[in-house]
C-alpha cells in the first residue's frame, strides 16, 4: 500500500508542477488522455493477426486471453504450431510483452519462430475484472491472491488453449508473479505438469526471505503477519485502473524532461533502484495500462513470504487457518511435485527475486534443465521484459530451448 500512495503522490506533485508552468492551466481538463488500447490492438498496429478469447473459471472469474495466432513474417498461416502461454508479473498485464515491439518484444520473438502465442491475464486486471456471480465492488470479488491465480486461472487457461488447438501440452513463460503461480499450480495442482512441454521462470518470485525491495521489507513489521494491518486491507483492489490515476501517470510519463524525471522515479519504486538496462522510451507506453490493479490480498501474501522465509499457501490467522487448512499455520507448497522441465532465468541486482533466495530452488526441482544468471550485473527485476538487450541476454534462450524440446520430440 505503500508503494502504491508514493506512486499516486509523484503523479500529483509531477502535474502540479507542470500546472505551475501555465497561468491557466487546468490538470483536470487540460491533459490529454488517450484512450486505452487493448493488446490485440497493439498487436494488429503492429501488422500481427490478434484475436481475443475469454475463459471462465470454475469460481466465475471471466479471464480475457489474448492470441497472435502466426506471425506475418511466416507463410505458415495454416500450420499447426507449438503453442505457448506468456504470464504477466505483479500490477501488470498482457501488455507488457507487446511494448518493446515486433524487434525485441517476447511475444513478436516467438509468433516470428513459429508459435502460436497466448498472452493470460490474471483474475482483477483491467482485462479480467469480471465475474459471473460477483459485482467487481463487492469485497469477495477481491478475496484472492496468487494462490487462486496458480490454482484455478492457469489450469483454466491451459485446458482452454489445449483444447481449442487440439496440443496436447504447451509451453510456458511467466515474470514475476507468473512464475509465483505457476509453481503453485505445479505443486498444488500436480497433473498439469503433464500439459507443460517447457517452463521458463524469469525472475523467479519464490521464496522470498532475501528480498532487499524496500517497500517489502518496510511494511513487514505491519502486514507480515496476520493482525491488524492486514486486516484492515485484506480483499481489496490495489490502485484502481482508471481514468483519473491514468490521466496523471500519461502527464508525469509524457516525453517532456521536466515529468520523465518523475517518470523514472516511479519506475525506480515499482522495479528496484537501477533501472540502467531499461529502455525508458517505453516509459510513456507502460502507464497507458499499468499499473494494471491487483487484490490488496497479493501483495500481502508476498510480504508474508518475505516474513516466513517461506512458500506457503495464504496465512489468515491461526482461527482462519484450521477452518480453510484443518491445521493453524498455512501449509507449505510441496515444491518437488514440479516435474514441468524447468528454466529458471535470474539477475544479479533484482530486489525482489533474490540470487539467495533463487539458490533455494534446485534442490527442491526434480526436472530443473538450467539455473541461468543473466551476465549483466546490473540486471534487475524489469529487465527481463523492458531491457533494451531483452531479446539478446533472456528471448533468444527461451527461443532457443523451446526449439530444442520440439526437436527432440519429433
Amino acid at each position: 500500500m505503500l508503494k502504491e500512495l508514493l506512486l499516486a503522490a509523484l503523479a500529483i506533485t509531477a502535474v502540479l508542477a507542470v500546472a505551475k508552468d501555465t497561468d491557466d492551466f487546468d490538470p483536470f481538463i487540460d491533459i490529454p488522455f488517450k484512450r486505452l488500447r487493448t493488446s490485440a490492438e497493439r498487436i494488429e498496429s503492429e501488422g500481427y493477426p490478434a484475436e481475443s478469447h475469454y475463459v471462465e473459471t470454475p469460481d466465475g472469474y471471466v479471464l480475457n486471453l489474448f492470441r497472435i495466432p502466426h506471425s506475418p513474417r511466416l507463410n505458415n498461416g495454416q500450420l499447426q504450431r507449438p503453442a505457448v502461454l506468456i504470464m504477466h508479473g505483479l500490477f501488470s498485464c498482457s501488455d507488457c510483452f507487446l511494448l518493446n515491439g515486433p524487434d525485441d518484444a517476447l511475444a513478436y520473438n516467438l509468433a516470428d519462430a513459429g508459435y502460436d502465442v497466448w498472452l493470460g491475464n490474471a483474475r482483477g486486471n483491467l482485462y479480467s475484472r469480471n465475474n459471473t456471480r460477483l459485482n467487481v465492488r463487492h469485497p469477495y470479488f477481491w478475496k484472492f491472491s496468487w494462490h487462486e491465480i496458480g490454482a484455478i486461472d492457469l489450469p483454466a487457461m491451459i485446458d482452454y488453449i489445449l483444447e481449442l488447438t487440439q496440443e496436447r501440452a504447451l509451453h510456458y513463460v511467466g515474470h514475476s508473479q507468473g512464475c509465483t503461480s505457476f509453481f503453485v499450480m505445479g505443486s498444488f495442482r500436480p497433473e498439469y505438469n503433464a500439459k507443460i512441454k517447457t517452463a521458463h521462470m524469469l525472475a523467479p518470485s519464490v521464496f522470498m526471505g532475501n528480498t532487499t525491495e524496500g517497500l517489502i521489507v518496510a511494511t513487514a513489521p505491519v502486514l507480515g503477519e496476520p493482525g491488524l494491518g492486514s486486516a484492515l486491507l485484506e480483499n481489496q483492489v490495489l490502485l484502481p485502473h482508471n481514468d483519473f490515476l491514468q490521466r496523471f501517470l500519461d502527464t508525469t510519463c509524457s516525453n517532456q524532461p521536466l515529468t520523465l524525471s518523475y517518470c523514472k522515479t516511479l519506475a525506480i519504486l515499482w522495479g528496484g533502484p537501477d533501472i540502467g538496462n531499461l529502455n525508458r522510451t517505453l516509459l510513456p507506453q507502460i502507464v497507458e495500462t499499468h499499473p494494471a490493479g491487483v487484490s490488496s490480498n497479493q501483495a500481502i501474501h508476498y510480504i508474508q513470504s518475505y516474513t516466513s522465509n517461506q512458500f506457503r499457501l495464504y496465512d489468515w490467522g491461526s482461527r482462519k487457518n484450521l477452518a480453510y487448512y484443518g491445521v493453524a499455520e498455512p501449509p507449505s507448497y510441496d515444491l518437488t511435485q514440479i516435474t514441468a522441465e524447468l528454466y529458471l532465468y535470474y539477475g544479479l541486482s533484482d530486489g525482489s527475486a533474490n540470487k539467495d533466495d533463487v539458490a533455494r530452488l534446485p534442490e527442491l526441482l526434480p526436472n530443473l534443465a538450467l539455473l541461468h544468471e543473466v551476465p549483466e550485473p546490473t540486471w534487475g527485476h524489469l529487465d527481463f521484459i523492458f531491457a533494451e538487450k531483452v531479446k539478446s541476454l533472456i528471448n533468444d534462450l527461451v527461443l532457443d530451448h523451446a526449439k530444442a524440446y520440439e526437436e527432440r520430440s519429433k
